[in-house]
């Protein structure tokens, strides 16, 4: 079993003396920023100017250009989408870097795939929320923890400390902290975006439509498939039940079909795309391929996003917007 370490075993004074700088003001470094304010630490915070900016100006920040605290920092938390990073660091982050200085990653994507490669003499690690920024932030205020894979590039040299201590000043050591690396996190990360939550929209956009095809009326089917909630508590559930223990909330009809019908989805030709999901993302075929996704213009997402949007599903939800809203706001997410 992994290495689990809470808040009573890690030290917060590996961070005294180290000026920290939050790269992004987005979902997670909103949320970090915050909680590592919140921690008795002062970060520089900086963004490029737009509304991530002036949010942390509302919250009491003050926002530097990214190579002014990439300058003036010695621990800098790369909090920035994947896809911008690379040329975020390679013109405003690397030219200011100095030996001692440390990165610390959400994700472990860039480093993995050698699209950032740090010179030497500055350290590398992976501080990885399993959760939403949002989620972060408000977990942390409820004195509450959550899911958070931590690494080092050196795993039993300084560095862990310091990832450790990170975590611990965000919140991720509450509930605790795993230790990972960041092949680890890619491979878990990439295959659940790839594989897990794709398979559920594709047997969902199934159900949809082969309910309308037997007459079923299309708004009353997407209100069963998720516009209740029901889904969303079934989840929540899971964390609370367990996986299958979750089931006995159901009726027996439920638990037997469920049950008995729970192999009929392992096809072998599901089981063949398992295999060549996980091929794809350990070869770095799917990074070579959305690296040219991008530099074309993103011409293919663009596509799927229009075919997407004209599924007969998206405009089932559009006649019941009101009932969409009421909805998120039960289960408590943003609309």
């Amino acid at each position: 079993m992994a290495r689990i370490y809470r808040d009573d075993e890690i030290d917060l004074r590996v961070l005294s003396g180290r000026t920290i700088g939050v790269i992004g003001y987005g979902n997670q470094g909103r949320a970090q920023a915050l909680n590592l304010r919140d921690s008795g630490f002062q970060p520089w915070v900086a963004n490029r100017d737009d509304e991530y900016r002036r949010e942390a100006v509302r919250d009491g920040f003050t926002v530097h250009p990214i190579a002014r605290v990439a300058e003036e920092a010695d621990l800098l938390l790369i909090l920035l989408p994947d896809e911008i990073q690379p040329q975020v660091y390679a013109e405003q982050i690397e030219p200011h870097l100095r030996a001692g200085d440390v990165l610390c990653f959400a994700s472990g994507y860039n480093v993995h795939y050698g699209t950032i490669e740090p010179p030497a003499g500055v350290g590398v690690i992976m501080v990885a929320p399993r959760m939403i920024g949002s989620a972060v932030r408000d977990l942390y205020t409820k004195r509450l923890g959550f899911p958070c894979l931590v690494a080092a590039m050196e795993d039993d040299g300084p560095l862990l400390p310091i990832a450790l201590a990170v975590a611990r000043a965000i919140g991720g050591t509450r509930l605790g902290a795993f230790q990972s690396s960041f092949r680890e996190e890619v491979l878990i990360d990439l295959f659940a975006e790839q594989m897990l939550w794709p398979g559920i929209i594709k047997l969902c956009l199934l159900y949809f439509e082969k309910l309308v095809e037997s007459g079923c009326d299309p708004e009353i089917v997407a209100t069963e498939l998720h516009l209740s909630g029901e889904f969303v508590e079934i989840a929540k559930a899971m964390i609370t039940h367990g996986f299958f223990g979750q089931l006995k909330l159901h009726s027996q009809t439920s638990q037997y079909g469920q049950l008995s019908r729970m192999d009929r989805m392992m096809t072998p030709e599901l089981l063949a795309r398992v295999d060549e999901v996980v091929d794809e993302i350990a070869s770095g075929r799917f990074h070579a391929e959305w690296v040219a996704e991008q530099k074309a213009g993103k011409p293919k997402m663009n596509a799927l996003w229009q075919q997407a949007l004209e599924h007969p599903l998206a405009k089932s939800e559009a006649k019941l917007e009101a009932l969409r809203k009421i909805a998120a706001e039960s289960c408590g997410g943003a609309v």
